[in-house]
């Protein structure tokens, strides 16, 4: 190689690094909105999680300690696991949120946000049939957070700081986070590639038909069905464009974001499925870097805030920063040297990170690998992608260390999902779903227990479906039970619970009680006429509550 070429290559090499820096970059304030972001979501879970509390998280409910632990194999890392006392449990969410609080003023941000994660997975943990993507999303940006700071703008560690905050941060934990959001995105894209019904623009028009989870918005947008085609072909080529998110820059990465957050938004007034939609907007956001924030300013400018106009603002944040300094500020010196003690707590940073990056690499090549094999496999009678689930499952199972990684990573409930099938395919969901449990009571009546009225099969609650479970993690919990079927003591408890139940709202005792789902072929022509779909209830349990045997009830008619 001719020595002239060395320097054009280092400088290409130079070039290349600061695009990839530039693509990573996070800007400091764009972290301490995501910082108060995640510390809202988690105090808003809490308040959403009290209205179970009894029913989901104590042992007089349906998901009592035992069940977890019986259930789980990966032996679940859970605080909540040290009582089954639901004072000592109601005490340990409280602290939870006093937690997220601290997280949300950054107040010692660092141990705030490990702190917040593992009461995180901790009460994810102590019920894991309430979960949804949205929880799985949540943990993992969570976990990336540890090593971001998120503490560098506006907080009381900023004010302590007492010098000028970063204005960006460009790591490997910063290319990890945002990955996370571009990883969720892309692989969800490519689940829907493989469905007719996604590339052909029939999702949106019939998931806007499932009526076990639309609401507020929904049912106005299902009389445009044109316009649902055209918005659920734009978010699946947003979802397989998702790299971009790194390559664009300035302006053309705002108007990308701005896409992502204008389809969350309306999913989150259209669709009930939980936190997902903020979970995605918190994460998604941190994509937005300085140019944003210069066009936000401008904008203030331009509609007459000047700083003239914002002394109120202006006072607001010196009483604030007053407030701030006035929180205590201890200092430990375990080395009797501060210099020394920050580049022991930045080594153990940097070599946490290393170790898990590190392991992520080691995953990733076994995974990759086998799952090439089987790719390459033509014998098999299964599809492409059937073998390469299938690979990849086995090598998590059975590869020596990639299943040691697994088993740490479930029971800390950060391990990757294969696929984020959200609203996916290659079969997407196009049915609707409600539930009608059968039972006799002691004076020889059915009812339907479930739903508490008189044994019918016919729809509850009409075209609002979702009005059957009182939360949206109801609904996750009602699938956890639907899957359980034989398997698991899922359904048992839930049944004991009614038998229990029951005398006491009513009156009288059950004798016994069946579980069905009911579901609703969703067509072109039926989205909005559920009174003319195809029906079809599948028993997956049944129950005595006496201890006799179940009880024959009629068959279901519609």
């Amino acid at each position: 190689m001719a020595p002239a070429t060395l320097p054009s290559l280092r400088e290409s090499g130079r070039r290349l690094g600061r695009r990839l820096r530039r693509g990573v970059r996070i800007d400091a304030r764009t972290l301490a909105v995501f910082r108060v972001f995640v510390g809202l979501l988690v105090v808003a879970d809490l308040f959403l999680r009290a209205r179970n509390f009894g029913f989901f998280y104590t042992d007089d409910g349906v998901v009592p300690r035992s069940l977890v632990l019986e259930t789980i194999s990966t032996h679940p890392f859970s605080i909540y696991h040290v009582t089954t006392d639901p004072q000592l449990i109601a005490a340990l969410m409280i602290i939870q949120g006093l937690i997220a609080v601290q997280l949300i003023v950054g107040y010692r941000t660092r141990i705030a946000t490990v702190l917040t994660f593992l009461f995180v997975i901790s009460l994810d943990n102590h019920n894991p049939f309430v979960l949804s993507y949205a929880d799985t999303l949540f943990r993992l940006l969570l976990f990336w957070a540890i090593f971001l700071p998120l503490g560098e703008r506006w907080s009381v560690d900023a004010v302590h700081a007492d010098r000028d905050p970063r204005r960006y941060v460009a790591s490997v934990a910063s290319a990890l986070i945002l990955g996370q959001m571009v990883y969720m995105y892309f692989t969800n894209g490519l689940i829907k590639s493989q469905s007719d019904v996604w590339t052909g623009g029939d999702a949106a028009p019939l998931v806007m038909g499932i009526h076990e989870m639309t609401f507020l918005l929904g049912d106005t947008l299902a009389q445009f069905p044109t316009l649902l085609r055209l918005g659920g072909l734009l978010w699946f080529c947003m979802l397989v464009c998702s790299p971009l998110l790194f390559v664009l820059q300035g302006r053309w990465r705002m108007a990308f974001v701005g896409l992502f957050v204008g389809g969350h938004l309306a999913f989150a007034v259209t669709v009930r499925i939980g936190a997902f939609p903020y979970v995605a907007l918190a994460g998604v956001l941190l994509f937005l870097q300085a140019q944003f924030w210069n066009d936000l300013a401008t904008v203030a400018r331009r509609i007459g805030i000047e700083p003239s106009s914002a002394r109120p603002i202006e006072r607001a944040t010196s009483r604030l920063e007053a407030v701030a300094r006035r929180v205590p500020n201890p200092q430990p010196r375990p080395f009797g040297d501060d210099d020394r003690l920050a580049v022991a707590r930045e080594r153990t940073y940097t070599v946490t990170l290393g170790v898990v990056v590190a392991t992520i690499l080691f995953v990733a090549v076994a995974v990759a690998f086998n799952a090439g094999g089987a790719a390459l496999d033509d014998g098999s009678d299964e599809s492409l992608v059937e073998r390469v689930d299938a690979s990849i499952a086995e090598t998590l199972a059975e590869t020596t260390g990639v299943r040691q990684v697994d088993t740490v990573a479930s029971s800390l409930r950060i391990d990757q999902p294969i696929g984020w099938g959200v609203f996916a395919g290659p079969d997407p969901r196009t049915t609707d779903r409600y539930y009608v449990f059968p039972a006799e009571t002691e004076s020889g009546e059915f009812v339907d227990a479930y739903n508490e009225r008189p044994l019918t099969f016919d729809r509850p609650h009409d075209d609002q479906l979702q009005q059957q479970h009182g939360t949206y993690r109801e609904r996750f919990y009602m699938n956890s039970v639907r899957r359980g079927g034989y398997s698991n003591d899922v359904p048992d408890l839930l049944a004991d619970h009614l038998c229990e139940r029951w005398p006491e709202d009513h009156g009288e005792e059950l004798r016994s009680l069946e579980m069905y789902v009911v579901e609703e072929e969703i067509t072109h022509d039926t989205v909005d006429d559920p009174e003319n779909r195809d029906r079809e209830a599948d028993r997956f349990s049944r129950h005595s509550c006496s201890g006799d045997d179940v009880a024959e009830f009629p068959s279901p008619e519609w």
